[in-house]
């Protein structure tokens, strides 16, 4: 994955006909596989031939062609999504079929390419990324790295304690890690041990 993704701003739609079969695209930012299935609850339409949809969230994804052959219709909006390089987004595609069969490529292309166009015009922002370290530190300095975690708009976790004293799980943008780590240090005289956690 890219690591200058985007997510929409919100939710959009575009229409398509397709050799008279109606085509939907709704999009949406989803944080989580709950919210991608909350907007599919939202914007399905029960009497449609078929409402396909597709989700990324980091590396968690799901796709479903609801009823229409393997392949033809979940996968090509999931390839929609990762194609316009976006991240935690829902697409759903409702399909009322008009009569005339389009055979497999002709649903990949219709469903993809609905998808795909519904994206492409959509307003979107960048993904802040963030990087994860453990401070280990006196509990005299909880307070001071606190403050610089928070003028740098870091997060903490819990904390734990032990005789060694204080481990703090943190999380800043990935843009401010460098900075982190020089101020904790400058802050504990050299003394906190910052380590990066896997995200």
């Amino acid at each position: 994955m890219s690591a200058a993704l985007s997510t929409l701003t919100g939710a959009v739609r575009h229409e398509l006909e397709v050799r008279k079969s109606r085509f939907l695209a709704h999009a949406a930012p989803a944080a989580s596989p709950a919210d991608a299935l909350e907007f599919l609850q939202h914007v399905a339409d029960p009497q449609a031939t078929h409402n396909c949809w597709a989700y990324r969230i980091g590396q968690q994804y799901r796709f479903a062609d609801d009823g229409e052959p393997g392949g033809t219709a979940g996968r090509p909006i999931l390839a929609a999504i990762d194609g316009q390089g976006l991240d935690q987004v829902m697409v759903v595609v409702t399909r009322w079929f008009g009569g005339v069969k389009l055979g497999a490529g002709g649903l990949v292309r219709a469903y993809g390419g609905c998808a795909a166009e519904c994206l492409r015009t959509a307003p979107r922002q960048p993904l802040l990324q963030w990087s994860e370290f453990e401070i280990a530190c006196d509990f005299a300095l909880e307070g001071a790295l606190r403050a610089l975690l928070a003028e740098l708009h870091g997060e903490a976790g819990a904390p734990s304690y032990d005789g060694g004293g204080l481990r703090l799980p943190v999380r800043v943008h990935t843009d401010r890690a460098g900075e982190l780590e020089r101020r904790s240090a400058d802050i504990s005289r050299g003394r906190a041990r910052l380590t990066r956690r896997e995200a």
